[in-house]
């Protein structure tokens, strides 16, 4: 302690940057490395003011560890950024991970580190921040890099070892001989696990004699030495005190402790406890309490369990020993169809719009969970995601490839309104890969559409465009005459993003036609309404206020408020283009006001957009500006970059409409900055003609010349009208520059 203090005594005050910014806790397993961590970080609370990270990268668990990926999205997530807006690229999350702790002090505790590779890109940028490193191993890599300061725990003195033991038994047991304290010490080489783990069972026993403890202890040391195949001697003496432990448990907590090692996540609550050994909840609870209070459990929070990872791999090591085959495969088939229950339970809740899909039944017996509220359902999605990612894993691992694709399935109504686009996109190539292996061509289509939404909402269109036409060609391979119209109305949205509007015309007329023969008026108003926008994008906007029109009455009667909205942002935009500003004002203002009412800042957000236009045409830039603000922050926070560009765009034109050009480019430079980073060559070029036409009316038009000379390069790829039309436009305004 007196140590890591040192690092905040090396500053004068908390302003000022650390001369220590990394400092590595080494020492072997059970020492104490994460205790000494947790317990200091929360002494020097008060020195970091900005908070605190922690993360467990699990170097050392059985399971796969946590990889610096992983853990950048968690801590980015943490500081606030929305999963859309999480980069896929690790060295982009870091980059962005860095710059978000520039201006901060806080403390960071990565927790059972294996390499210095899973630690760098954890590293702030930056002196005021402070990064505490737990290991196994002494990481030489980051002291000599990084300038890290080591700390080596060892094994507990004598004297302490013994102090330990008799803290813990002492109000259970009467005083203990010192030489037999000592000898049960060195039986269990002096760690504190061990320690902690032989003191519960002296305590447990109070009336049984230090001497039969440690006969046993011995005994059970004599079989690991004969097992021993040359680890260390603190290593034998840890497994020794597990099995001692072990063995003194009852048979039905002996087996759930087996079972345990078989969960495929880091931790547990008492449902899933109870699902994977077949018992009732309350029965559960009452053997973890007997774990926990054992030690071979440790409790994180109200009915919520996790192992040491020493434990963990001696839970499961037992399993392997003590369980039939079939007995292991039992026991992990009702963990993950409990999972997938759950799972379906919760995404009923956070998005009840999503169709269901029928699900293999629990076995007799098992509770299948259920929740009271949305809060209660997102809950425990947040709490559970890390161990739903290894239920999917563990079910193509165990070869159960419906478990796999249904997990998938179940959860993309949750995925698709959250965007965890690392999670989503793994879940669904492992429920792809399921649903190949079993034949299953409806399924496998269904998963393909998922990965397309994946791919389409993270910008990824050209490889959207390859899942929906895959789909869309089992579909029709099926005869799936519903599922070909879902895929080609998939197929048109991606068209249209790209400005592929013919393409995208022609896919959404032949869903249109397959919606109507089918009878799905839900969908046929939906496919109406993206044939308005192409109609708009293409220049036809009496098309466009025709069809956006019909699609408005269907939506009105199937009361689909959602949709509604979105088809009156079409009929403002083509109000504008006809030269009706005021009933283009009215139609934003509605489905502003849908929006609101239905605290949806999703469509909030952007349906602000089109209310700043309107605004702008009615001659209130100081209004529009008020929406283009609004609108930014709302996509800041859904993390969707190409609308929040687009709300920059538009503060912009109000900026130049108030006659403040200077304002005015900086927010059209920065809106180019984000599209041009996003390859949307259509948005840059507008972003451009802005910025240039704002630097012109400041009187740079050199400056003017150059961004315009790059959007008429831009806009010449394009064949529309619309796009003729502004590439026209552009050309003039060069010329006269």
């Amino acid at each position: 302690m007196r140590q890591l203090n040192a690092v905040l005594d090396d500053q004068s005050q908390v302003g000022e940057p650390l001369i220590v910014c990394v400092y590595v806790i080494a020492g072997t397993a059970g020492v104490g490395k994460t205790s000494l961590a947790l317990h200091w970080a929360h002494q020097a609370a008060r020195s970091f003011p900005d908070g605190q990270l922690y993360v467990n990268l699990r170097g050392y668990d059985p399971g796969s560890p946590v990889t610096a990926h992983e853990a950048l999205n968690r801590f980015l997530a943490a500081l606030g950024v929305p999963a859309r807006a999480i980069p896929r690229d690790e060295e982009a999350a870091a980059a962005l991970y860095r710059s978000l702790l520039a201006e901060r002090r806080m403390l960071i505790v990565l927790d059972n580190a294996a390499t210095a590779a899973q630690v760098r890109p954890l590293l702030p940028g930056t002196a005021g921040c402070l990064v505490i490193v737990t290991s196994r191993s002494r990481l030489s890599g980051l002291s000599v890099r990084d300038g890290a300061r080591r700390l080596t725990l060892g094994m507990l003195d004598e004297p302490d070892a013994v102090e330990l033991l008799s803290v813990v038994s002492a109000d259970y047991r009467t005083e203990d001989d010192g030489q037999k304290l000592a000898e049960l010490a060195q039986l269990c080489a002096r760690l504190p696990l061990a320690l902690r783990i032989a003191a519960e069972r002296a305590a447990s026993r109070p009336w049984m004699h230090l001497d039969d403890l440690i006969r046993d202890l011995r005994d059970e040391s004599s079989l690991w030495e004969a097992l021993s195949v040359g680890d260390e001697p603190e290593a034998d003496a840890v497994r020794t005190v597990f099995a001692w432990s072990y063995r003194a448990l009852t048979a039905e907590a002996a087996t759930l402790f087996r079972l345990l090692g078989l969960h495929p996540g880091p931790a547990f609550g008492v449902p899933a406890a109870a699902a994977i050994a077949g018992l009732s909840t309350a029965q559960a609870h009452r053997l973890l309490d007997s774990l926990a209070g054992a030690h071979l459990l440790e409790q994180t929070a109200p009915d919520r369990y996790e192992f040491h990872d020493l434990l963990r791999a001696y839970a499961t090591d037992q399993a392997q020993y003590e369980e039939a085959p079939e007995t292991r495969a039992a026991a992990v088939r009702r963990i993950l169809t409990w999972y997938v229950h759950a799972a379906d339970a919760a995404q009923g809740w956070i998005n009840p719009g999503e169709a269901r899909i029928p699900l293999s039944p629990l076995d007799a017996g098992i509770t299948a969970l259920t929740f009271d509220s949305y809060e209660q359902a997102m809950s425990w999605y947040e709490l559970e995601s890390a161990n739903l990612m290894a239920v999917a894993r563990e079910a193509e691992a165990a070869g159960l490839d419906e478990i796999a694709w249904q997990l998938a399935a179940v959860l993309r109504g949750i995925h698709m309104l959250l965007n965890p686009f690392e999670d989503w996109l793994a879940m669904g190539h492992i429920g792809l890969r399921a649903a190949r292996r079993l034949g299953d061509r409806g399924t496998e289509a269904e998963i393909l559409e998922s990965l397309g939404m994946a791919c389409t909402q993270s910008h990824r269109l050209s490889e959207a465009a390859d899942f929906h036409e895959a789909a869309l060609a089992i579909r029709r391979e099926r005869g799936d005459r519903l599922g070909e119209a879902l895929s080609l109305n998939d197929v048109g949205l991606i068209r249209l993003r790209e400005r592929r509007l013919s393409d995208a015309r022609i896919g959404f007329d032949e869903a249109l036609t397959l919606f109507r023969e089918i009878g799905a008026p839900q969908w046929e108003a939906v496919a109406l309404a993206n044939s308005a926008e192409v109609a708009y994008e293409l220049g036809a906007a009496d098309q466009a206020r025709d069809l956006a029109q019909s699609a408005l009455e269907m939506f009105r009667a199937l009361d689909n408020k959602g949709s509604q909205g979105n088809v009156l942002r079409l009929l403002s935009a083509a109000c504008l283009e006809q030269g009706e500003p005021q009933e283009a004002l009215g139609y934003a203002r509605q489905a502003v006001d849908i929006a609101v009412s239905h605290r949806n800042t999703m469509w909030e957000g952007y349906w602000l957009l089109t209310l700043g236009r309107a605004q702008q045409a009615t001659g209130h830039a100081e209004d529009a500006l008020a929406s283009y603000q609004r609108a930014a922050v709302l996509q800041r926070q859904l993390g969707d970059r190409s609308r929040e560009a687009r709300a920059w765009q538009g503060a912009g034109e109000a900026y130049q409409q108030l006659e403040r050009f200077d304002e005015a480019a900086d927010f059209h430079r920065a809106a180019a900055a984000t599209h041009r980073d996003l390859s949307n060559d259509w948005q840059l070029a507008l972003a451009l003609d802005g910025l240039a036409a704002a630097l012109d009316a400041a009187g740079r038009s050199d400056d003017a010349r150059t961004h315009w000379s790059e959007a008429l390069t831009l806009t010449a790829g394009y064949g529309d009208p619309r796009a003729a039309g502004l590439h026209a436009r552009i050309g003039r305004a060069l010329e006269r520059a």
